[in-house]
């Protein structure tokens, strides 16, 4: 089975790194990474937006947002994948492409999950670090700005790796409305194959693994970095306040 698989990358290698580039459109892996990226990046601004909404006193911004909070979070993103597919291109009357269509639908799904850990690292730091902003001189949106949300973002790391480890997984659902992604590219090579399904979507689960594992890699490593960071001043702290009664004793006579 293992020289199967290397058989099967050797000889179609370029269809899924590619897809069928420059003569057809880019897909396979590159076009994974490239709406993964695009989602995740897109959907993160939209989730702190939504977060602020919803932590909003006005009425009139707050109920509409968590009804599209709940509403998004309630549904498959399967099914909301096919309403857009359908409904974007009634209510538009132009041809839009699937992959705008899938990047779109990532942006909603993934903010709405998002802004929920972010609504929740917003409130579990109290309402004390917005009063003693307020304090200093801060409005509230300042306040959040340089206060609250670096603070909130930082507690949000492990959650937010999650969030972003799905959004890639979740990409794989392109394939229903022929998103040329790798699983597209997986499914041709399949279909060219007919024999050996398992060890074409046993490279495809290897590839989706390794993605994750490199972003979850790199998000612990940066959480790691700014730790030591934090806990630079604080340790320099420490070690002058214990300096000084050991310098007392060596100048005792």
């Amino acid at each position: 089975m293992i020289q199967d698989i290397i058989t099967i990358i050797h000889d179609y290698w370029l269809l899924l790194l590619i897809g069928q580039y420059p003569n057809g459109p880019l897909g396979g892996l590159a076009n994974t990474i490239i709406l993964s990226l695009l989602a995740i990046l897109l959907a993160f601004p939209v989730s702190i937006l939504l977060a602020l909404a919803r932590l909003s006193k006005w009425r009139a911004l707050r109920w509409p947002v968590t009804g599209l909070v709940y509403v998004t979070r309630g549904v498959p993103l399967l099914m909301l994948i096919l309403w857009c597919y359908f409904l974007v291109p009634l209510w538009t009357g132009a041809d839009v492409p699937s992959f705008l269509i899938m990047l779109v639908t990532l942006v909603l799904y993934e903010g709405a999950f998002l802004s929920e850990v972010v609504r929740a690292g917003i409130v579990s730091l109290g309402q004390g670090q917005m009063d003693a902003a307020r304090a200093l001189g801060h409005s509230h949106l300042s306040a959040m700005r340089f206060v609250i949300l670096p603070q909130a973002l930082y507690n949000m790391i492990p959650s937010m790796i999650s969030t972003f480890v799905s959004t890639i997984k979740d990409t794989t659902l392109g394939y229903v409305i022929n998103v040329p992604d790798l699983t597209f590219a997986a499914s041709q090579v399949n279909n060219q194959l007919f024999t050996q399904p398992f060890q074409v979507f046993i490279i495809l689960a290897a590839v989706y693994y390794a993605l994750c594992w490199s972003l979850t890699y790199v998000a612990n490593s940066l959480e790691r970095r700014i730790a030591r960071r934090r806990a630079g001043p604080r340790r320099n702290a420490r070690l002058a306040t214990e300096a000084v009664p050991l310098k007392t004793l060596v100048e005792q006579p």
